[in-house]
């Protein structure tokens, strides 16, 4: 696929050293137009069957760009070709498409590289070195938030004003999907249609969701999940909440990731412990510390009578009173990193793995475990209470 996704990897992949596009897939004919001009290459192989790439014993490795929907088949069929396959994020549209691909993962011993670069950020690097160093102590709480306020935010993206029926296969963009008449905007704007995509939670929580998995060193699904949202900023026929808010639990952890597409607000993390919180946004960590010890006496004495609290008071101060030029100073610590190109390092980590056989930073399993969060946060969203995942019948319950 050369869409908006894709056509950010395929110029970012043939940067990197070593890598060459020798063909490339798409149902739109005029991405095949544009995947000519990426690679600079007019006679560039182009094609609307994806299986002509993997029938192609000049390829070692593809890139899926595609629809949610549609994320499982192209997978399974892959690696089952023997080609190994980066699969854009969330890895799959429902639990079975997850379960399935990494089953496909495991038969086929091939490589699998889920594509939510927050796993390659340096700064949730350095978020994960603090948290194994025991920086934060305890933890304590998880928040995300990620905010939108515009169209193209809330992917009201304008269809190609030359898309037709002629130079689209719209019956195989579809899939398995039940069929509904040519409309340009569902191309463009699948992500607001459960039939094709997985809303906001597939397309943002799943950032937020990654990279909380990264910098804790969890590869696990939530085991309850609780949503609260709605269409509220852009009713246009859509059926994905446009403002989905969900409490998650990670084991005993509390985690609270809010999405909106009604108001802006930068993707930001607040980890909190009992030693302190940091706070990570763009290319910044800040660190507060905390004591956890009492800065004065306890309010509680207030209800003692005078001769009680005078004594409380006398011994509290004695035995916490700093002495003079030993006084306690708690410092925020904020490291800052460089504007960093995610992108780059996430698909470099997946062509060396295809290279070394060695294990890439976001494998099926990770993918899955991600993704099923944001199967779990729209379920308890359209289901209206909580719901958990059951390990044994790999299934959403409530």
């Amino acid at each position: 696929g050369i869409g908006m996704q894709g056509s950010g990897l395929l110029p970012s992949a043939i940067q990197l050293p070593g890598v060459e596009c020798v063909a490339a897939c798409d149902l739109y004919d005029g991405r095949h137009t544009l995947a000519r001009e990426f690679t600079n290459s007019p006679t560039l192989p182009v094609t609307r069957r994806y299986q002509d790439l993997l029938d192609n014993k000049d390829i070692d490795c593809v890139i899926a760009a595609v629809p949610d929907h549609w994320h499982k088949q192209v997978v399974v069929d892959a690696v089952s070709a023997g080609k190994d396959i980066y699969c854009e994020k969330p890895m799959s549209h429902s639990p079975a498409d997850g379960v399935a691909m990494v089953e496909a993962e495991k038969k086929t011993r091939r490589i699998i590289q889920i594509g939510s670069q927050r796993v390659s950020s340096n700064i949730l690097a350095k978020g994960r070195e603090m948290v194994q160093a025991g920086t934060l102590g305890d933890l304590m709480m998880v928040e995300g938030v990620l905010g939108r306020n515009d169209p193209n935010g809330a992917w009201v993206y304008p269809p190609p004003p030359d898309l037709s029926p002629e130079n689209l296969d719209w019956n195989t963009w579809q899939g398995t999907v039940p069929k509904v008449p040519f409309n340009p905007n569902i191309f463009a704007r699948w992500r607001c249609w459960k039939e094709y995509g997985t809303g906001v939670s597939g397309d943002l929580l799943v950032h937020l969701i990654s990279g909380m998995m990264f910098v804790l060193g969890l590869n696990e699904a939530p085991k309850r999940a609780m949503s609260a949202g709605g269409i509220l900023r852009w009713p246009d026929g859509r059926n994905m909440p446009d403002v989905h808010n969900t409490i998650f639990e990670y084991g005993k952890i509390p985690v609270v990731m809010r999405l909106n597409l009604g108001t802006s607000v930068n993707e930001s993390y607040r980890f909190m412990g009992s030693k302190g919180v940091f706070d990570i946004s763009g290319s910044q960590i800040e660190f507060t510390p905390q004591s956890g010890k009492d800065e004065e006496p306890s309010w509680y004495a207030s209800s003692f009578p005078r001769p009680l609290r005078d004594a409380y008071h006398k011994q509290w101060h004695q035995e916490h009173d700093p002495t003079i030029g030993h006084e306690p100073i708690a410092e925020s610590v904020i490291y800052r990193g460089t504007q960093f190109d995610e992108l780059k390092p996430h698909l470099w980590t997946f062509f060396q793995a295809v290279k070394s056989r060695k294990p890439v930073t976001e494998d099926a399993a990770f993918g899955h475990h991600a993704a099923l969060a944001c199967h779990m946060a729209n379920e308890s969203y359209f289901r209206k209470t909580a719901v958990y995942w059951d390990e044994g019948s790999k299934t959403i319950k409530s």
